[in-house]
């Protein structure tokens, strides 16, 4: 009783000096909006009201006072328990702080934002670069004038004696493209092509010492290193000492760069270069990057991150390309937007022409170039389309095929600063057979050997790897002369890709998006499993009965899932630009992985949630708990599993995958409509029963859906349990559904209230605190009403169809070329629409013939009720030729600006050029796209990549699925017609925006608030809900697992924490990989009644009062992908990171 008391006492102590604390941050004026210069004048009326503001505030916090000190009572019961728990197991009590699991935090009614982390967004300029991208956009004419023999270019001429005093350098640089899947599956590819490349690499580089070659994917080599014995591993290791053969990249793939998020972007080259470091001792310093479809400076960053100086790119506007060879500007600085400075410039190639084939790389004439590869020799199976077939170099010849060629080598040379040439020698899945080996470099040794010997043709020409190149030509620039201005500083991406007339590359922003969307499910759900994993290794480490937990098995599957969701990032696969057969082993790869991913992440969890460590018992064929959902096949979308709930209370464990504490609507599928949830306290919570619907209007009577708001810890799991019992607290959800005309028998099981109404007549609205949403008579949203300044601004979705040209060449899977502007979606007759009424959420379901569109508003206070919840599940399976979008027209005066993300990483801004055709105008969208005006910004948050516009001021059209019966003469030889019935998620957000900057509109920048991000992260990476076996027996949990002791910084996103491989065997080590990423966000949006748990720390974390009930042995920077770390490297107490930044740390946890 005597510890309960003093419990109680130091319980209310700590919350007199929160509250003391809050006031004092009140009273400097921590809340503030953030100062604009021009607001400095106007004193009177500002101080006023943040007065007013403060004693709001402070009357919140005194109402919400009473609830908190009823939450201290009730908690003191559980921590009195804890501590007893305590004294027989010291190890276990920090993770039942019952304070913390129940004590649920109200959020501060302002969001306590540092002044100074609104600096960064506000910034402008820094080291300007020289070219910036939107302008590049905004001077180019794209017009297409036929350019002669480089019919995309110009004619290049030079003077015979330019090379006088400076002689031309060529590395010739051999190399061969090796797709994960395309035509074939990586398997096949694997068995009939790339194993012969690699076998043959290591007989041929060994016959001459001058002979060089790369690679760049991992997942091939690393399978073929698998299979190869020690005698040829040794002379694989010899050849890369002796600089005869490197690995460039050294992901696991060469990514596309449009639609992969960067979390991905990093495992895929975290895997490649741990599997490097392991078995080679190798460091990539060059990137190569010849075949993504445009490219993005997010990839430019990672690579720099990684400790790369160099990398190559080769897809890039046809114009774009024209314009930076006549100003040799095709080799740059690339600069990332947002850098002040010059931390994130790396030194980029790109190269001039078409393609990276042979034809279009010795120099700007195809049908010279052609009779250089010495592959399409007459009788071979491949030829040259200009009818001029290469010959054998002899002595007869060697002169005048010296000249040819050195005159392509001279004018190409003329697109650029040096006289450094680079010239690669390759194409798709080249040197297979010793013949071609033989070939090319005998041939070419024999032009080389004349050249070299003539220096009256002043070249010295060589086989060459790309960094052989690079090194070459940072000396030739003077590169490591900090005033050396030898290159021009780029800023920008390279999005939209066109490589010939008006042939966009912008379907496969949107091609196959069901496996879009389940590439995002995937990697929510590794991100969860590496994070409870490497938790659950640690607990395993201190408590034998653990030892049980199969530790090293689901290192294996974590690192099959790390592979199989690498391999999909390939730019054939998450582009959805392979053959069919090949999505179906993506798919089912992914999918294997994600069934092996929820195993994991249910059996990490019980270990971390037992309560009594001694009663563990790891059972594989009865798991102690089962997930929310199952998906039954890899081409079929989950279905909710259906918790069977009796008189027997059975827990309900619910993981946040997210770094900050929340507060989160749980829907999960139970048997009966009499249900009770109980927090971990013993209270019953309030909930929203719902019916479960078969088509528009069946309720079924077997199953119900109940919701409840959960309170989350930060990286935690929460507990909670269901009972069958009448209960209060459960309220049932209202419907409505309104026929237009049809009959229905609405058969309901007396447990709802249903509503058949014949048409809609008057307005239809749902609406919560915040917000109010109109419907249309159709069901679709029509009005948004902001309740906090109760503004209404127009929002209306609407859906629309594109179709394909008349002409010769019409959309596929890579290309979009519609016949014009889109068409209106008409239902033939009125849909069904339905509507919800509940306590915690409403919702408005639409009925259309090829989709079900749903708008969810959640009535809970915090981040969840901000935004409304948009779902459509889509199926064009039966059209022809077109593609479905969901517009967004709204009265925001956005003019011909929006917003996209590059890869969740960052946003470019985006301008509808009226001189483009409309294809042109399409982007992709990995995570969020924004338009916006003096006074609001609409972001529509996407938890998949699909392409999306902005054609009118006002609009956002994202495109949902494309059908499309023909190929687009880009080497796939089908349509796309296998579409699935596919869902989307996203999240509308409308925000009122405070001041803006001048000539805002011109920034290369812009920022989501802390609000946006958050959302995305929410929508990104929800809660995760797993029900006890029902046969879990008497096992009793924790209340809470709390490994954090509180929420990270708002702006600080914990992108992983991955355990690392042991050196040796495919086991885990001690060590993870703790991986932050601090945001960049624009703090001109009302700070008001965010219902966030978290503040803003100017990028610091207190390691040491990091975690909850873990030590930090040691946390060691190093570089992104951990390839290196410097040599001065030693544990550190504070970590600190600059706006944007990626930091990776080496940390041991006990």
């Amino acid at each position: 009783m005597k510890l309960s008391r003093q419990i109680t006492v130091l319980g209310s102590a700590i919350f007199c000096v929160v509250i003391f604390s809050l006031y004092l941050m009140l009273d400097r004026g921590q809340f503030d909006q953030p100062k604009s210069p021009r607001r400095e004048g106007a004193l009177p009326k500002g101080q006023l009201s943040i007065l007013q503001d403060k004693i709001d505030h402070l009357e919140r916090l005194l109402a919400e006072n009473n609830e908190i000190i009823s939450n201290i009572r009730d908690s003191v019961i559980n921590l009195s328990e804890s501590v007893k728990d305590g004294q027989k197991n010291s190890d276990s009590q920090n993770f039942s702080r019952g304070s913390s699991s129940q004590l649920e935090p109200s959020a501060p009614a302002f969001l306590p934002i540092n002044n100074e982390d609104c600096q960064f967004a506000s910034v402008t300029g820094g080291h300007k670069s020289n070219v910036q991208m939107l302008d590049v956009y905004d001077i180019l004419p794209f017009d297409n004038p036929d350019g002669g023999v480089w019919k995309q270019g110009f004619d290049i001429s030079y003077d015979e004696h330019e090379w006088d005093n400076e002689p031309l350098q060529v590395f010739l640089v051999p190399h061969s493209h090796n797709d994960p899947g395309w035509l074939k599956t990586f398997d096949d590819y694997f068995r009939d092509q790339t194993q012969h490349i690699l076998n043959n690499m290591v007989i041929k580089l060994q016959e001459d010492k001058n002979r060089k070659f790369m690679w760049s994917e991992i997942s091939y080599f690393s399978k073929w290193w698998d299979g190869i014995d020690n005698q040829k591993k040794e002379a694989v290791k010899r050849l890369i000492e002796l600089e005869q053969f490197e690995i460039v990249t050294g992901g696991w793939v060469m990514p596309d760069e449009a639609t992969p998020h960067y979390f991905s972007l990093v495992d895929q080259l975290i895997e490649g270069h741990q599997w490097l470091e392991k078995n080679l001792g190798v460091k990539p310093k060059s990137g190569w990057a010849i075949d993504p479809f445009g490219h993005s400076p997010t990839m430019a960053y990672i690579l720099k991150s990684s400790g790369l100086s160099n990398m190559l790119i080769q897809r890039v506007h046809y114009s774009i390309k024209k314009y930076f060879a006549s100003k040799q500007t095709l080799e740059f600085f690339w600069r990332q937007n947002w850098d002040l400075g010059h931390s994130t410039d790396i030194l980029c190639h790109m190269m001039p022409f078409y393609s990276y084939d042979v034809p279009h790389t010795c120099g700007p004439d195809p049908k010279i170039c052609c009779q250089f590869d010495f592959k399409r020799l007459p009788g071979s199976r491949v030829s040259c389309p200009w009818r001029v077939p290469p010959e054998v170099i002899n002595e007869g010849n060697v002169q005048h095929r010296a000249w040819m060629i050195l005159d392509q080598y001279r004018k190409k040379s003329k697109l650029y600063r040096t006289k450094v040439l680079l010239v690669p020698l390759g194409d798709d899945f080249r040197y297979t057979d010793s013949l071609e080996w033989d070939q090319q470099y005998e041939n070419y040794q024999k032009l080389f050997s004349y050249m070299n010997s003539h220096p009256e043709l002043h070249v010295k020409a060589q086989f060459g790897t790309i960094s052989d190149y690079f090194k070459a030509l940072r000396k030739a620039g003077n590169v490591d002369d900090p005033n050396s201005q030898s290159f021009p500083v780029l800023s920008g991406d390279f999005f939209t890709y066109a490589d010939r007339d008006d042939h966009y590359w912008s379907g496969y922003f949107t091609s196959r998006p069901f496996y879009k969307r389940l590439e995002r499910v995937m990697e929510s759900h590794l991100r969860a499993a590496e994070i409870l994993y490497s938790f659950a290794l640690v607990q395993m480490n201190k408590f034998d009965k653990l030892q049980s937990f199969p530790s090293v098995e689901h290192y294996k599957l974590l690192t099959e899932a790390r592979r199989n969701l690498g391999l999909f990032q390939h730019h054939d696969a998450i582009t959805g630009t392979a053959k069919d057969w090949v999505v179906v082993d993506y798919g089912t790869r992914l999918f294997h992985s994600l069934m092996n991913l929820k195993r994991v992440i249910i059996d990490a969890a019980h270990v971390l949630v037992l309560k009594d460590k001694d009663t563990y018992a790891y059972n594989p064929s009865s798991p102690f708990f089962s997930m929310d959902d199952v998906q039954p096949s890899q081409d079929s979308l989950p279905q909710k599993t259906v918790i069977k709930i009796t008189e027997i209370p059975r827990y309900l464990t619910v993981y946040n995958p997210t770094e900050q504490e929340r507060y989160s609507v749980v829907s999960v599928y139970v048997s009966s409509s009499k249900v009770k949830v109980i927090s971990a306290s013993g209270k019953a919570l309030k909930a929203q029963i719902s019916a479960v619907w078969n088509g528009d209007s069946a309720p079924l009577q077997d199953m119900y859906q109940v919701s409840f708001l959960a309170y989350l810890p930060a990286l935690g799991l929460a507990v909670y349990k269901l009972v069958e019992a009448e209960n209060s607290e459960s309220i049932k959800a209202d419907y409505t559904i309104f026929v237009q005309g049809k009959h229905k028998n609405i058969n309901s099981d007396g447990n709802f209230r249903i509503k058949e109404v014949n048409i809609v007549v008057g307005d239809v609205t749902i609406e919560n605190t915040y917000l109010k949403l109109w419907f249309s008579s159709s069901g679709l949203l029509e009005k948004i009403q902001s309740k906090e300044d109760g503004k209404t601004h127009g929002v209306k979705v609407d859906f629309i169809w594109y179709g394909t040209t008349n002409n010769r060449d019409k959309s596929g899977a890579y290309l979009f070329l519609p016949d014009g502007e889109a068409k209106p979606y008409i239902n033939a007759d009125p849909p069904v629409v339905r509507v919800t009424h509940g306590s915690i959420f409403s919702e408005v379901v639409v009925f259309f013939k090829h989709l079900t569109h749903t708008v969810r508003l959640y009535n809970v206070h915090g981040l969840e009720g901000q935004s409304p919840e948009i779902t459509n599940v889509v199926d064009i399976r039966g059209e022809f030729n077109r593609e479905i979008v969901m517009r967004i027209t709204s009265d925001i005066n956005s003019k011909h600006r929006f917003y996209t993300d590059l890869n969740g990483y960052q946003i470019q801004p985006r301008r509808t050029l009226s001189k483009l055709p409309i294809q042109a105008n399409v982007y992709p969208m990995t995570s969020m796209a924004y338009i916006q005006d003096d006074a609001s910004r609409l972001t529509l948050h996407s938890a998949q990549s699909l392409g999306v516009a902005s054609s009118k001021s006002g609009q956002l059209e994202v495109f949902l699925d494309r059908r499309l019966m023909q190929d687009d003469n880009r080497g796939l030889g089908q349509g796309v017609q296998d579409n699935k019935i596919t869902s989307n998620l996203f999240r509308l957000l409308l925000e009122k925006r405070f001041g803006k900057d001048e000539k805002e509109d011109e920034k290369p920048v812009s920022y989501p608030s802390i609000l946006s991000h958050i959302t995305s992260m929410f929508l990104n990476h929800p809660v995760i809900p797993m029900a006890a076996t029902s046969d879990s027996g008497s096992s009793v949990l924790l209340n809470a697992f709390l490994p954090l002791t509180s929420s990270m910084p708002c702006d600080v996103h914990l992108l992983n924490l991955r355990t690392i491989q042991a050196k040796v065997g495919p086991i885990p080590s001690d060590e993870a990989a703790l991986i932050l990423h601090r945001k960049g966000f624009d703090c001109k949006f009302s700070n008001k009644d965010l219902g966030l748990l978290c503040s803003t720390t100017q990028g610091k974390v207190s390691v040491h009062r990091l975690f909850n009930g873990f030590n930090i042995e040691s946390l060691i920077p190093s570089s992104l992908t951990l390839m290196h770390s410097s040599s001065n490297s030693k544990n550190t107490t504070e970590i600190r990171i600059s706006t944007m930044d990626i930091k990776t740390f080496r940390i041991k946890l006990r």
